[in-house]
């Protein structure tokens, strides 16, 4: 079975999402990369970053960014192409808010899980402009293991290059990742 649908490509900052993505786009036949970085970088004066000031703003761009992505992946699914979708989805709230901005079509969740340690050491080693000021990943981690964790694939990349990561994915995702439709609640709401 070949992957189609949206893959949500989440996971803690320094994960590697937009690296995977790119690379896993790469290896199939038809495939677009969304990322929340580039959809953010549209706004060209008012910008407020996710955790900015003042909140109520920063909250209200948040949100945006995600409806923004989840159109574009819309037109892309739509016109048959496989999206994975580069976001933080931090709790069952924000997923519930992208299936429902996604549905009908097929979205699976996978969550690239190196460790905390591995995340806090890539970030530190990335170009200083591409550094992510975050020292919440403990948290992070806890509420998304809380969260999403009985709803995704909580691939653990730790030992993997991005190539080899990126490969597994797209071989992996069928199977290891379900498919997510509608407000996902219970196991009821999964479709094989």
């Amino acid at each position: 079975m070949e992957l189609s649908g949206c893959v949500i490509l989440s996971g803690m900052p320094a994960a590697g999402k937009s690296t995977v993505g790119a690379l896993a786009a790469r290896l199939l036949p038809r495939a677009a990369l969304v990322k929340g970085d580039d959809v953010n970088l549209m706004i060209r004066s008012g910008g407020v970053w996710f955790m900015g000031e003042p909140r109520d703003e920063a909250a209200r761009q948040y949100e945006l960014c995600k409806r923004n992505m989840c159109a574009l992946t819309n037109n892309f699914v739509d016109y048959g192409f496989t999206v994975f979708m580069d976001t933080v989805v931090q709790d069952r709230a924000m997923l519930d808010l992208l299936l429902a901005l996604v549905s009908p079509r097929r979205v699976r969740l996978v969550i690239l899980a190196p460790s905390a340690d591995v995340c806090r050491r890539r970030n530190a080693t990335r170009d200083p402009v591409e550094q992510f000021a975050f020292d919440g990943y403990d948290r992070l981690e806890a509420d998304m293991k809380r969260d999403l964790g009985d709803c995704s694939w909580w691939f653990d990349t730790s030992a993997l290059t991005p190539e080899e990561t990126a490969e597994q994915l797209v071989r992996d995702a069928c199977e290891r990742a379900r498919v997510l439709r509608g407000r996902w609640n219970s196991p009821d709401d999964v479709v094989a």
